[in-house]
C-alpha cells in the first residue's frame, strides 16, 4: 500500500494550483482591492460577501464564519475529502505526478480515497456511454436527439451517450478498467442482482451530470424503448458523489456566463438546457430529478454573487400547462431567499424550450427568456385570475387574495409600487383603500416576524446558546455567542493543552471564551499588525523582529504565532510569500493557531503610511519599547533591593545597564511615534 505523499510534491501541487482559479470554480469572485478577492461564502449562508481570497499568499478566509486555509484545505472542505484525496484531486488537475513514501512507487495510489476512485469510475462510464452512442444499437438514441434538433456535435459537447440493453455491459467494462464491484455499486452505476452486480441503466439515452469543477458525479437517463417499464427519466441514486438536492445540471458549462451576465435561467429538463445553450441562452441550468430548493438557491447565489439589490436576475421557465403554473407558483415561495430579481417565463402554447426551438428556431427561445415577467407580478396576476372582476364581490375577493402576496414583499418601496399596480389591475380605482389593505397585512407580518425573531437566531453549534457560527463539530461547549460554531472555543482539553484553560485554543487563545486581554487594546492591535506583516511581508521586518521573543506579546494567541514563526526559522528565513505561509501553517501546533495564521495572512494591513517599510519600523519600535520598559522595571526593582555599600561592583553595573536601557528606549520611542 502506498504511503504518505512526499512533501515536495505537496508543495508543487500548492504552487501549481491557483487558489483563485480553484475557488472560482465554485463561486464568483470580485476584486476587493489590494490584490484581494471576495465572494459569498460557500460554507455558510450570507447576504453580503465576507469570504476573502488572497492569491499572492495562497489563502482564503471568511470573516463571517472564520473558515480559512490554503487551496488544499478549501478542496477538503468543499468536497468533503481527506487531505490526501484533496492533494490527489488537485494534482490531477495541475498535471503533477505524485510520489509516495514507504514503497509508494511513482504512480497514483491503487487504494486512493473512495471519492477519487468513484470519480474515476464515472469518467470511465461516461466514456463508455459516449462510445456506445455511435454503435449500431445506439441508433435509437441518435434518432431521438435528431428529432429534437440536436446534431452529433451537440451531443458530443454535452457528453450525451447511450447505455446498451445489456445486463452487465458497463460492469464488465469497469471491471476491465480495474474497478471493484463494491465501487461500481457504491457509485450508483450498478445495483446488486441475484447473480452479482448488474447495470443500473440499460437501453437509455445518458446525460452525464457534472459538479461545478466539471467532474462527472452521476447520470440522467431517458427511456427510449416502448417495452421499458421503468420511469421516463431515471437518475443516479443518492451516493457519496451525487446528492440531487444540491446539483444543477449544466452549471459547469453555465457558471462563467452566469457570473458575467448576472443571470441564471432555470429550466426543467436536460434537453431544455441543451436547447437554451445552443440558442444562445448560455446561462440555462436545470435540477436533476427534484424540485428547485434551498441548496440549489445557495449554489446560484454564490455563482451570481447575489448581494446587490436588483442587479442580477433568476428566470424560471415552465410549461404553460397547469403543472407548469403550479411549479411557477412553488418557485414564488423561494423568491425572497434571493436578493436579485426573480422572473418567470411561461410559454402560452405549452411548449418547453426544446420543443420551442424545434418548431420556431433559436430566436423563439431567446424571445421566451426576454418576455420574462417579474415573479411577484406573475403571482399577483395568478391570484387575480381566479376571481370575476366584473363584480364588486369578485374584485374584493381578488384583492384579499392578492394583497398578502404584495404585503410579503420585503422592500417597502417595491411593495408600495405593487400596491398601486394592484389597484389598477383590479379596476378598484381607489389607491388609498388598496394601500391601506396591504399596509395592514404587512404590519401583521412584521409583528409576527418580531415575535418569532428571538427563537430564530439560535445556532447549531455547542450547547445551544450559540448564535452565528459554523457547525458544532468545530466548537467547544457552546457558551459564548459569536465564535466559530457559536461557542467561544474549539476543542476542550487539559488545562495547559492546545484547547485547555491556558492553551491557544481556550480562554486566551483564538476562538477562546473570555480572553484575558482586550482585543481592542491599542497595544494588542499593534501586535496584530506586526504579525500581519510577519506573515504577509516578512522581508520588511528583517532580523530585528526575530530578536523579539514570544514573551514580549501581550495576547497569548499572538505569542503562539510568534513561536511558530521562530520555529520556522524567523522572518529572515522566509522565501516566497506563498511558500512562507504554507510553512507557517505546517508548523502550527493546532487548528486554533493555524486558523489565526490564516486570518493574519488575509486581513489587510491597516497602514496609513506610504511605505510598508516605515510602518514596519514604527510597529517594531513600539513592541521593542514595551519590552525595554519591562526590562527597565526589572532592573530598577533589583537596584532598589541592593545596598551600594554591600554590592560595590554589582550596583554600578546595574545602574549603568539602567542608563543604557533608558537611552535605548528614548531612541525607540522617537522611532515609533508614527505607529500610534
Amino acid at each position: 500500500m502506498a504511503g504518505r505523499i512526499r512533501n515536495e510534491d505537496i508543495a508543487l501541487v500548492r504552487e501549481r494550483s491557483s487558489i483563485d482559479a480553484v475557488i472560482g470554480e465554485y463561486l464568483q469572485l470580485r476584486s476587493a482591492g489590494g490584490g484581494n478577492l471576495k465572494g459569498l461564502c460557500p460554507f455558510h449562508d450570507e447576504k453580503s460577501p465576507s469570504f476573502n481570497v488572497t492569491p499572492s499568499r495562497g489563502l482564503y478566509f471568511c470573516f463571517g464564519c472564520e473558515a480559512g486555509g490554503d487551496v488544499i484545505k478549501f478542496v477538503q472542505e468543499i468536497e468533503h475529502l481527506s487531505f490526501s484525496e484533496a492533494v490527489e484531486r488537485l494534482a490531477a488537475q495541475a498535471g503533477v505526478q505524485l510520489r509516495y513514501e514507504d514503497g509508494g512507487g511513482g504512480g497514483p495510489r491503487r487504494d486512493g480515497g473512495q471519492r477519487a476512485r468513484l470519480l474515476e469510475a464515472h469518467k470511465a462510464a461516461a466514456e463508455f456511454y459516449v462510445g456506445n452512442l455511435g454503435s449500431p444499437e445506439g441508433a435509437i438514441g441518435r434518432t431521438f436527439l435528431s428529432e429534437r434538433g440536436f446534431e452529433a456535435a451537440d451531443a458530443a459537447h454535452f457528453g450525451v451517450g447511450f447505455a446498451p440493453r445489456e445486463w452487465e455491459g458497463l460492469v464488465r467494462h469497469l471491471r476491465g478498467r480495474g474497478f471493484a464491484d463494491r465501487e461500481i455499486i457504491a457509485g450508483g452505476l450498478a445495483k446488486e442482482g441475484r447473480r452479482g452486480p448488474m447495470d443500473r441503466f440499460r437501453g437509455r439515452l445518458m446525460w452525464p451530470i457534472r459538479d461545478l469543477s466539471g467532474d462527472v458525479i452521476g447520470f440522467g437517463a431517458r427511456r427510449l424503448y416502448e417495452d421499458d417499464e421503468g420511469p421516463k427519466y431515471l437518475n443516479t441514486p443518492e451516493s457519496p458523489l451525487f446528492h440531487k438536492s444540491s446539483v444543477l445540471y449544466g452549471a459547469d458549462l453555465a457558471k462563467k456566463e452566469i457570473a458575467r451576465r448576472r443571470q441564471a435561467v432555470v429550466v426543467e429538463g436536460y434537453t431544455d438546457v441543451m436547447a437554451c445553450h445552443l440558442a444562445g441562452v448560455q446561462t440555462a441550468i436545470a435540477t436533476c430529478g427534484t424540485a428547485f430548493g434551498d441548496d440549489h438557491i445557495k449554489i446560484l447565489r454564490r455563482l451570481l454573487m447575489d448581494q446587490d439589490e436588483f442587479r442580477g436576475e433568476v428566470i424560471f421557465t415552465f410549461d404553460g400547462d397547469s403543472a407548469g403554473q403550479k411549479a411557477a407558483l412553488r418557485a414564488f415561495e423561494d423568491e425572497q431567499k434571493f436578493v436579485t430579481q426573480t422572473f418567470v417565463a411561461v410559454q402560452p402554447d405549452g411548449l418547453d424550450p426544446c420543443d420551442l426551438r424545434v418548431r420556431h428556431g433559436d430566436a423563439a427561445v431567446r424571445d421566451l427568456v426576454a418576455s420574462r415577467l417579474p415573479l411577484f407580478e406573475f403571482k399577483v396576476r395568478s391570484a387575480i385570475e381566479q376571481h370575476d372582476l366584473d363584480t364588486a364581490e369578485g374584485r374584493l375577493g381578488a384583492l384579499d387574495a392578492a394583497a398578502p402576496v404584495v404585503a410579503a414583499i420585503k422592500d417597502r418601496a417595491l411593495r408600495q409600487m405593487y400596491a398601486v399596480s394592484l389597484d389598477r389591475w383590479l379596476g378598484i380605482m381607489d389607491e388609498q383603500f388598496v394601500l391601506a389593505r396591504v399596509r395592514d397585512l404587512a404590519a401583521r407580518r412584521q409583528a409576527r416576524r418580531r415575535a418569532n425573531g428571538g427563537r430564530a437566531n439560535g445556532g447549531r453549534g455547542g450547547g445551544g446558546q450559540a448564535g452565528n457560527g459554523r457547525e458544532g463539530a468545530r466548537t467547544g461547549d457552546g457558551r459564548a455567542v459569536n465564535g466559530p460554531g457559536g461557542a467561544g472555543g474549539r476543542e476542550s482539553g487539559a488545562a495547559n493543552g492546545p484547547g485547555g484553560a491556558n492553551g491557544p485554543g481556550a480562554a486566551n487563545g483564538p476562538g477562546g471564551g473570555r480572553p484575558a486581554y482586550d482585543p481592542n487594546d491599542p497595544e494588542v492591535q499593534r501586535e496584530r499588525e506586526l504579525l500581519k506583516l510577519a506573515v504577509q511581508r516578512p522581508a520588511v521586518l528583517g532580523p530585528a523582529f526575530d530578536d523579539v521573543p514570544a514573551e514580549a506579546f501581550i495576547a497569548p494567541p499572538h505569542a503562539a504565532v510568534r513561536a511558530v514563526i521562530a520555529d520556522a526559522g524567523g522572518v529572515t528565513a522566509a522565501g516566497a510569500v506563498a511558500e512562507w505561509v504554507a510553512l507557517l501553517l505546517e508548523r502550527a501546533p493546532n487548528d486554533p493557531v493555524r486558523d489565526l495564521v490564516t486570518k493574519l495572512g488575509v486581513e489587510p494591513v491597516r497602514s496609513a503610511q506610504e511605505s510598508d517599510d516605515r510602518y514596519a519600523v514604527e510597529l517594531l519600535a513600539r513592541i521593542q519599547e514595551r519590552q525595554l520598559t519591562r526590562m527597565i522595571a526589572d532592573t530598577k526593582s533589583k537596584l532598589q533591593r541592593l545596598n551600594p555599600d554591600e554590592a560595590p561592583e554589582e550596583y554600578p553595573r546595574l545602574f549603568g545597564d539602567l542608563v543604557a536601557l533608558e537611552q535605548q528606549r528614548r531612541v525607540l520611542r522617537e522611532r515609533g511615534l508614527g505607529a500610534q
